[in-house]
């Protein structure tokens, strides 16, 4: 078991100053580097953008993530093409990766599943004073989140379904932030999926605090809704877009929603997904499919658990007490995986990691 963790960053302010805010902590920090490394080898294929383009859909969408990408910029003293490129979650390429979720009317736990090399350990409190709503949960090439949770008690996750026939569009993880800053509800949130451009299809399992659920498919061709409490690595409407090999994902479904039935409370819920004798956390790391983290968030309460390893009590957040203005007192989150190699937040990685 290596020891990892993450950051636990809090911000209230504009756009512009929490993304300056940012540049300045990763100066000090080995992500960008260790990213760079990773992304070398790729970045001819998969890294070609219009900057042009992204600034005229984000200005449709959420345009004060273009004062925060320029407060990184400025920060950083980075070429604003190159920081469109490494924040702005458009065109780039996604890793396969696995992730469970279930979703009961007063809470959602997710596992998420892929690769440690590129897991950013950073987890986020932002409340902006210049517009859209306060978020906290992971995040994902910095201005995207990988799940969470906005004031409203709405409540996102994602799971993969593939990568191949990609167009132009926005990733996964900017995709939730864009949802998560714009959207209170799960009928907003909907119609915003409806109307984003999708690089890759994915799975969008969504929940608020009237205690609706949906999971949202979209592919880069076409978006699709079902009411559903459980979402695994397959789309169930858009069969056409879904792998050609289905039986793990299917599996996993299964067992979730088998085991689930049993759990008489949230506890109970977060073990089916966070204890490996359950059949759904995974140590497949090698294969992008191995549980980084599990989360839990209660939309009504709006509190939030998050944990980093098989088996472990969560840390719990209470994200009212924090948007009422009381600071968490947590600097790190600290758990353990069975995986040898670092976080990309955490040492230099060799190069040989990214190849």
């Amino acid at each position: 078991m290596k020891k990892y963790y993450s950051d636990v960053i809090q911000f209230r302010g504009t756009h512009y100053d929490f993304g300056y805010y940012q540049g300045e902590l990763l100066k000090g920090s080995p992500i960008l580097k260790n990213r760079e490394r990773q992304w070398k080898p790729r970045k001819h294929r998969h890294f070609i953008i219009n900057p042009e383009e992204f600034i005229s859909v984000m200005k449709s969408i959420l345009p004060k993530i273009l004062e925060e990408i320029e407060g990184l910029s400025d920060a950083l003293d980075m070429d604003k093409e190159e920081a469109i490129r490494q924040f702005g979650g458009y065109y780039m390429e996604y890793t396969t990766s696995g992730c469970s979720i279930f979703m009961d009317s007063d809470y959602m736990v997710r596992n998420y599943d892929s690769h440690p090399r590129g897991y950013e350990g950073r987890y986020l409190f932002y409340q902006p004073t210049d517009g859209g709503y306060a978020v906290i949960g992971p995040s994902m090439q910095i201005t995207g989140r990988i799940d969470g949770m906005n004031e409203k008690g709405l409540v996102l996750g994602y799971n993969f379904t593939h990568s191949k026939k990609s167009n132009d569009g926005f990733i996964c993880n900017m995709i939730g932030r864009l949802v998560l800053e714009n959207c209170a509800n799960v009928d907003e949130a909907i119609a915003l999926l409806k109307e984003i451009p999708h690089r890759h299809s994915f799975s969008y399992p969504i929940l608020d605090a009237g205690g609706r659920s949906y999971v949202v498919e979209a592919s880069p061709r076409k978006v699709v809704v079902r009411e559903s409490n459980v979402c695994t690595n397959h789309f169930h409407i858009l069969n056409e877009e879904n792998q050609y090999r289905q039986e793990e994902t299917r599996e996993r479904e299964e067992r979730i929603l088998t085991q689930q039935q049993s759990a008489l409370n949230p506890y109970e819920s977060y073990k089916v997904m966070s204890s490996p004798t359950h059949g759904v956390f995974s140590n497949k790391y090698d294969a992008s499919a191995g549980t980084i983290h599990t989360s839990v968030y209660f939309p009504k309460d709006l509190k939030a658990w998050f944990v980093m390893r098989p088996d472990r009590e969560p840390v719990i957040f209470d994200f009212g007490k924090w948007l009422a203005g009381e600071d968490v007192f947590v600097k790190q989150i600290k758990g353990e995986l069975e995986f040898d190699r670092p976080f990309v937040n955490m040492e230099n990685i060799s190069q040989k990691v990214g190849e």
